[in-house]
């Protein structure tokens, strides 16, 4: 089963200031506090890290996170953004940004990983 792309890093964690994210245990630490996401918000999370600044349409992330046959509403996605950015209020060198009339992107300032 396809969840989304993997990453080539054998590692499975992304470090950037105040939030590591380690896939291999299902963990999101932000600001040194571990954030106990439902799975799909962490993927959803973990799939905007992997792939920075780059957009991606609710379709596209439909596919790549809760796979081609899911039967619900695209919102759904943006039930799962909003909850996330509650979570990580903080202001950060980091965000997830709304791209209107396109879709989302992981906004990082910094070095990709």
């Amino acid at each position: 089963m396809r969840r989304f792309e993997s990453k080539n890093d054998s590692s499975n964690q992304i470090s950037l200031p105040d939030l590591t994210i380690n896939y291999a245990n299902y963990t999101a630490v932000y600001h040194g506090k571990e954030l106990g996401l439902p799975p799909k918000e962490f993927e959803l999370l973990y799939f905007f890290a992997t792939h920075q600044n780059q957009v991606f349409t609710r379709d596209q992330l439909l596919d790549k996170i809760w796979s081609y046959d899911f039967l619900g509403d695209s919102r759904t996605v943006d039930v799962h953004v909003k909850r996330l950015r509650e979570k990580m209020a903080f202001d950060d060198v980091w965000s997830i940004k709304t791209v209107w009339g396109v879709g989302y992107k992981f906004e990082y300032s910094g070095a990709n990983v």
